[in-house]
C-alpha cells in the first residue's frame, strides 16, 4: 500500500510560520547572533594562532640579528612582535625635546613599551565582549520565544475551549524549538569565550616577556637573561 508523506506539523518551519512575525524575528536574532559568534571564534583563533607562531619563531629569526633594528626587519610588517620593537626604537631615538626633559630615557622608553604591549593585548580582546554578551542573552531570546508559544497556546485553548492535544501541541512544539535553539546558540559562545580568554593568557604572557627582553636590548644593550632550572639543593653533611 503507497504511503504519503505530509509535511511536519511540529517542525521549525511549521513552528515559524504558525507563529507568524515575532517568532520569525526572534529566530533571526539568534541566527544572526550564532553567525556572528562563530565568525569571532573562529577569526580570533587564527589571530591568536598566527602570534604563537611569531612568538615561536623569535628566537631564531629575531634574537639571532646582530641588532634591534635589523632584527625587526626581520620580523613580519604587521606583526604585534614588529610594532612593539618599532615602538620601542621610536622611543629611545627620539628622547629628546621640552616633554622629556624631566624624564630619563629608562622611564620613557618603560611607558612607550608599556604602551605598545597594553595596545596590543586589547586588541586581542576585539569581539569577545560580544560573546560574553551572547552567552548571557541568547538563553533568554530564545525563552522570549517560549513565553509566545505558550501564550498562544493559552489563546488556542480559551477559542477552542478544551485543552485538545491538536491546539496545544503546536504552540508548546514551538516553544520549546525556540528555546534549544537559544541554548545552542548560548553553550558555542561561552565555551569560545572561555578557550579564548584562556588563550590569549597565553599570547599577553609571551608578548609582556618580549617587551620586556626589548625593554633591557633597549637601556643595557643586551638582552636580558633568560631563568634558568634552579640548581639542586646541596647534599646534607653527615652526622
Amino acid at each position: 500500500m503507497e504511503t504519503v508523506a505530509v509535511d511536519n506539523p511540529y517542525g521549525l518551519q511549521a513552528a515559524l510560520t504558525q507563529g507568524g512575525l515575532i517568532a520569525q524575528s526572534i529566530f533571526g536574532i539568534l541566527v544572526i547572533m550564532s553567525f556572528v559568534s562563530w565568525f569571532i571564534i573562529i577569526t580570533k583563533y587564527l589571530d591568536q594562532r598566527k602570534m604563537l607562531g611569531e612568538a615561536a619563531d623569535l628566537e631564531k629569526k629575531f634574537w639571532t640579528a646582530p641588532d634591534l633594528k635589523t632584527g625587526a626587519s626581520k620580523l613580519d610588517k604587521n606583526s604585534a612582535f614588529r610594532q612593539i620593537v618599532d615602538d620601542g626604537l621610536r622611543a629611545s631615538d627620539h628622547h629628546e625635546g621640552r616633554l622629556t626633559d624631566k624624564i630619563d630615557q629608562h622611564e620613557w622608553v618603560t611607558m612607550a613599551l608599556n604602551r605598545s604591549s597594553n595596545a596590543v593585548t586589547s586588541k586581542m580582546t576585539n569581539g569577545l565582549a560580544f560573546l560574553a554578551s551572547v552567552g548571557s542573552t541568547a538563553p533568554f531570546i530564545g525563552l522570549m520565544g517560549t513565553v509566545i508559544g505558550i501564550y498562544r497556546a493559552l489563546i488556542n485553548i480559551g477559542l477552542a475551549g478544551q485543552a485538545s492535544i491538536d491546539k496545544v501541541a503546536g504552540p508548546v512544539g514551538e516553544a520549546l524549538i525556540m528555546t534549544a535553539i537559544g541554548l545552542f546558540v548560548a553553550v558555542p559562545a561561552v565555551l569560545g569565550y572561555n578557550w579564548l580568554i584562556r588563550r590569549n593568557k597565553e599570547v599577553s604572557d609571551k608578548v609582556n616577556n618580549f617587551s620586556s627582553d626589548v625593554h633591557g636590548a633597549l637601556v643595557s644593550g643586551a638582552r636580558v637573561a633568560q631563568p634558568t632550572a634552579a640548581p639542586a639543593a646541596a647534599a646534607k653533611p653527615k652526622a
